[in-house]
């Protein structure tokens, strides 16, 4: 193995926005016995940095237990609302292709790279028959209270030990969709294939630095071509 890509999940492979709110709000008053009035933002954040701010802008004295509670019930919450997936959400344009397309790339590992906690990472993905492609045991999660550029280094180190092979900037591939994804993929070692489909222009994916920026995923040629690109040294032939 000699090649990591990494995907983000929302509104690169899926968009459940609906079931994750109400899931959101069904964790909250679990936890505090209130109903919940603003939902903090995702904005590329994890799960562990929404679920902290959630509480404060809704007027509730953070505490250490509040995390780990808040996230077990959120796990609970998301799961009861599996069956609404497919029908309040979808599989975003050429997700499914993309994924099935980098797969015969030579030498591809695929995970993820998500503020979403396992569980419901997980969940989203088999929800559209995603998770076929991607090796859930390599990737970084939401219940994971690190910066999403030292998660990316940790999905580096799991990939190794689950493969014995080193992934560096020069191997690891990093697919999202927000400026913050871009961020950590700078940050933390990865090359950056930015695609327009989340709330940041193509602009602002420049911007930040983006080493290709893709409209969508529904070119899976062109996806297979910027990961080859971005993977391939200089000596070694694609096939």
């Amino acid at each position: 193995m000699n090649r990591l890509v990494l995907w983000n999940v929302d509104l690169t492979l899926v968009d459940v926005a609906i079931v994750t709110r109400d899931a959101y709000a069904a964790a909250f008053r679990m936890v505090t016995g209130r109903p919940l009035v603003k939902l903090a933002p995702a904005a590329g954040r994890p799960d562990s940095e929404i679920v902290f701010e959630t509480l404060a802008v809704n007027g509730i004295a953070v505490e250490d237990h509040h995390l780990p509670r808040f996230l077990d019930a959120l796990a609970v919450c998301f799961a009861e609302r599996r069956d609404r997936l497919t029908r309040e959400g979808r599989a975003m344009p050429g997700a499914r292709d993309a994924l099935k397309a980098v797969s015969r790339l030579d030498g591809v590992v695929q995970s993820v790279l998500t503020g979403t906690v396992k569980s419901n990472a997980v969940l989203k993905l088999k929800a559209f028959g995603l998770d076929k492609w991607i090796d859930s045991e390599v990737g970084g999660y939401g219940e994971e209270v690190y910066p999403k550029a030292t998660l990316l280094q940790v999905a580096q180190g799991r990939a190794k030990e689950r493969h014995g092979a080193a992934f560096t900037a020069g191997n690891t591939v990093l697919v999202g969709d927000s400026a913050r994804d871009v961020q950590a993929a700078r940050i933390g070692g990865a090359a950056m294939i930015a695609v327009a489909s989340g709330r940041s222009t193509p602009a602002e994916l420049h911007e930040a630095g983006a080493d290709i920026v893709l409209p969508d995923l529904t070119n899976p040629s062109e996806v297979v071509a910027a990961v080859a690109r971005l993977t391939t040294p200089a000596d070694r032939t694609v096939r």
